[in-house]
């Protein structure tokens, strides 16, 4: 069953500004959004590149915030143009922050300070330090320090809002130790923490002799994902997913120099993204039917890149003696010159995958951002980035609300953070024709998105 028919956008804004909805003030901001989505997606909305800046330290986003100089200076990208929130102390290079999640506080829980209620940052220092910072002044709230016996370097969400994961370096060994054959057990460290206050919940060890040759590990949810070199994927619950298993071990079926990477969907549905070069995978958990006790893996729905079948593949030959040959070769699935997947993240607001595909031609390569229905996986609008894509740097694109950003790390050092914001336009025909509903359509555009900034901006300021 396909998606049901849904009002027009113009009809939706007539109703919305008779006060056709219930009292609730939550219907409104989700009518707003609604309308929102349905403006991104339609054939005449265009996505223009309004703000392009360098810098020689890393580039970061959260929610509406833009973070330079290592999350030292916050610069809000709500407005039309970026205004500077904050600026903290310069630091030593010891203290300077490795990574950080924005943390915003729970709904309907009574908190010990009131500071406790403002969106915070948690972030994670080069000398094993975690903090919680004020997103809104920069201020250090609370802090506690991790460990001395490893390095911690990244920071993701077990549960989000709730339970962080502190990942550390992958442990190679000494070259001591390297040159002496002694290898390492030990491969990387998980810290899990409770968020406010920050209370520890357990350090789990990724143990060579357990796990094996782990390339990455990750927690999720209550659930451990450990990836191979092979492509190999093991997912791993303490309650039941390892004792009660079925396709608890996901493949995919590519021959890539880069591994495919698997994390649970984060609208909380419980359902697993598996993405490869050439494909998306959303996987959901389920009962096996007449036994409730067990659970498998299926998949929901399944996003394919848009690749010609090499027309040179499987040509037969003829040797001089007359017999003929039949030559087989198959190019890597994650093949520069073909369209490739890499990086697929979730719009929460407005409920739409996003997928960045990307085709390297000569030395030049260029990405479209796609817009993918989340609960069918159906394409639904596709946006050309204007800035060249080289696939040998490290690349960020993220997706929230009318604003597209691409965060880009060339060599050197050297950071690059392209801001696109949605433009939408009318020939000079249709308005014509149209003269009321264009103009008309145009205002409440503007108008939903001063009321949806003013939102955000206020949720920054409390």
């Amino acid at each position: 069953m396909g998606p049901t028919q849904k009002p027009n956008v113009c009809r939706r804004l007539s109703r919305r500004a008779l006060g056709f909805f219930s009292r609730d003030a939550g219907v409104v901001q989700r009518t707003n959004l609604g309308i929102l989505r349905a403006l991104v997606c339609q054939e005449s909305t265009k996505f223009k590149n309004v703000w392009t800046t360098h810098s020689k330290s890393p580039i970061a986003y959260e929610r509406g915030r833009i973070y330079f100089d290592n999350y030292r200076c916050c610069v809000s990208s709500v407005a039309s143009e970026p205004r500077k929130l904050y600026e903290m102390p310069k630091c030593s290079k010891s203290e300077k922050i490795e990574d950080a999640l924005l943390w915003e506080c729970p709904v309907g829980e009574m908190l010990p300070n009131p500071s406790d209620y403002k969106s915070s940052l948690i972030a994670l220092t080069a000398h094993n330090w975690l903090l919680r910072i004020s997103a809104a002044t920069g201020e250090v709230l609370e802090k506690i320090y991790l460990a001395s016996y490893c390095k911690f370097r990244y920071l993701s969400w077990d549960t989000p809002q709730e339970v962080i994961a502190v990942k550390s370096a992958q442990n190679k060994g000494s070259a001591l130790a390297r040159q002496a054959g002694i290898q390492q057990s030990v491969l990387l460290y998980l810290a899990v923490f409770r968020v406010l206050p920050f209370s520890l919940i357990g350090i789990l060890e990724i143990n060579k002799k357990i796990f094996g040759n782990v390339t990455d590990a990750t927690l999720s949810h209550g659930i451990l994902i450990v990836m191979y070199s092979s492509g190999l994927v093991r997912l791993y619950s303490f309650e039941a997913i390892t004792e009660q298993a079925k396709n608890g071990i996901q493949e995919m079926e590519c021959c890539s120099l880069e591994s495919d990477w698997i994390y649970f969907h984060p609208d909380a549905s419980g359902r697993i993204i598996h993405v490869g070069p050439n494909q998306v995978k959303v996987l959901k958990l389920s009962e096996i039917e007449n036994n409730s006790a067990q659970h498998q893996i299926s998949e929901d729905f399944v996003i394919l890149a848009n690749r010609e079948k090499n027309k040179n593949e499987n040509l037969p030959t003829v040797t001089a003696s007359g017999r003929v040959v039949k030559k087989s070769f198959n190019l890597l699935d994650d093949d520069p010159e073909q369209e490739t997947f890499k990086i697929v993240d979730y719009e929460d607001e407005l409920d739409l995958l996003s997928v960045v595909a990307v085709t390297q031609i000569d030395a030049e390569g260029k990405a479209h951002l796609d817009f993918h229905c989340n609960e069918y996986g159906t394409l639904l609008k596709s946006i050309p980035l204007v800035e060249s894509w080289d696939v040998t740097y490290s690349h960020e694109v993220y997706f929230d609300r009318d604003l597209v950003l691409h965060i880009e790390q060339k060599p050197s050092r050297v950071f690059s953070c392209y801001v696109y914001q949605m433009n939408i336009s009318h020939n000079s025909e249709r308005i014509q024709d149209k003269s009321y509903h264009s103009c008309y359509l145009h205002y409440l555009v503007r108008m939903i998105r001063f009321y949806l900034n003013q939102v955000r901006y206020y949720t920054f300021l409390r």
